[in-house]
């Protein structure tokens, strides 16, 4: 580690007004903390989220829950307001993980073998940060990019409730990211599919396996598609060609267990 500063405001105003030059916001710190030892970022300062409560928390209210950005993963888990969600949540990392970890961290990194933008893009979620509302298809924009200008901070994420939704997760035992996770969610506008741990690009939406949900939404209308692997991480954990097979296994593994 390094020598850097530290602040924690305890209202939202105070935490906007310290991120300035050179400061970036720490809310679980579990890919931060990780980054900074491996001096792959070096900011002079941190402004940590962690003591603001109007950023924690978990609400419902005409057919939509809305997350705090600082709630953590552990919180999440034990909300069964959406089902889907809650299993996800309960499947991050290890118990340490998800005490510490939280919703605003991990969507505003977009680490490309995260959960949560898996689920906030597939379930058509909307990121609500200190200054607007982004729309998830708008929010995640490349492996580790998003929409978030310098000193924006997601305050929360608002998810439709969907009952029929689900997330399928091969995990990579060592980290317990996602080698492939899938969320498969049935909404009003059709079916949504989103992938996480597969691609170089990172999270995505398999458009022709929604096509061919939204006409039948069942496992067997997945038979006959294959996707390419062209833009498929391939590590030691798994080559692109198995990526993409385990694209469509996920899915279809989703499909079931929503259904």
């Amino acid at each position: 580690m390094y020598a850097f500063d530290i602040e924690r405001p305890e209202t939202l105003v105070e935490a906007v007004a310290a991120l300035t030059d050179d400061a970036q916001a720490l809310s679980g710190g579990q890919t931060l903390i990780p980054t900074l030892k491996a001096r792959l970022a070096s900011p002079a300062k941190l402004v940590s989220l962690s003591g603001i409560a109007e950023l924690k928390g978990l609400c419902s209210s005409d057919g939509v829950l809305t997350i705090g950005g600082a709630t953590c993963h552990a919180d999440v888990a034990a909300d069964g307001t959406f089902k889907a969600l809650s299993d996800l949540a309960a499947h991050i990392g290890d118990p340490a993980v998800r005490n510490r970890g939280t919703i605003g961290g991990s969507i505003a990194n977009n680490d490309p073998a995260a959960c949560y933008p898996a689920a906030a893009l597939g379930a058509g979620a909307t990121i609500v940060t200190n200054t607007r509302e982004i729309s998830a298809d708008d929010f995640f924009q490349g492996m580790f990019e998003t929409a978030l200008d310098e000193g924006e901070i997601v305050t929360a994420v608002k998810f439709p409730i969907l009952e029929k939704a689900n997330y399928q997760k091969f995990v990579q035992p060592a980290s317990r990211f996602a080698l492939v996770g899938v969320f498969v969610a049935q909404t009003t506008d059709g079916v949504r599919v989103a992938v996480t741990g597969a691609s170089n690009e990172g999270v995505f939406r398999w458009k022709e396996a929604e096509a061919a949900l939204s006409a039948d939404f069942s496992a067997a209308a997945l038979e006959g598609l294959t996707l390419g692997a062209d833009d498929m991480i391939s590590d030691l954990h798994g080559s692109s060609e198995y990526r993409a097979h385990l694209v469509k296994v996920m899915t279809q593994r989703a499909v079931n267990a929503a259904a």
